[in-house]
């Protein structure tokens, strides 16, 4: 399955419209998947970094009481950190603070299926690129382009990040489970 929606990403002319298509398409299924696990072992798993940023972005924009229209970039992250509420109760029973442990798994994975979309390595640099284009621009060892929105200042982050903590500790209350305090250091 995977491979098939890695494909499926690459053949059309345009990587990131075929990954808007697909992840709207499948995102329903994902909302209807029961266990943790098993939203995890999909992810994880996803071969296409752009269609595994696509769908996280579609899982934070539902968790946001104000969706935001901006294209994916770091200023996004910072925004879906600032305003996501916990992620949709899936059909399993979860304890509360199992729930913020996912999002930040997630917030985690968007991170790291952005940086890969972005500047991961050689051929992930154009992952928005068609495939022929995409050889292109790497034998021409072209730069992707970056966003204003992927500037953003430490200050930015430190400030999202306390913010966050706060809205966790008025839920959770201290100390925070370690898994918890892992995740928050290594999202940060």
């Amino acid at each position: 399955l995977q491979q098939m929606l890695s494909m499926a990403v690459e053949v059309d002319r345009s990587p990131t419209c075929s990954s808007r298509k697909i992840a709207d398409d499948i995102f329903p299924f994902i909302l209807n998947i029961p266990l943790r696990s098993q939203r995890e072992a999909l992810l994880n798993t996803m071969k296409s970094q752009l269609l595994r940023c696509r769908l996280l972005e579609l899982l934070f924009q539902h968790s946001c009481d104000v969706p935001t229209s901006s294209s994916m970039s770091l200023d996004k992250v910072l925004y879906f950190l600032s305003h996501s509420s916990v992620l949709p109760q899936f059909q399993d029973e979860t304890a509360t603070w199992q729930r913020w442990d996912e999002m930040l798994q997630y917030l985690s994975l968007l991170l790291l299926s952005y940086h890969g979309v972005k500047v991961a390595f050689p051929l992930a640099e154009h992952l928005r690129t068609s495939v022929s284009d995409r050889m292109k621009l790497i034998a021409q060892k072209a730069k992707p382009k970056l966003q204003d929105s992927d500037d953003i200042s430490q200050l930015d982050i430190q400030l999202k990040m306390n913010d966050f903590i706060s809205r966790m500790q008025k839920t959770l209350g201290e100390p925070f489970p370690p898994q918890i305090q892992e995740k928050l250091f290594m999202l940060q």
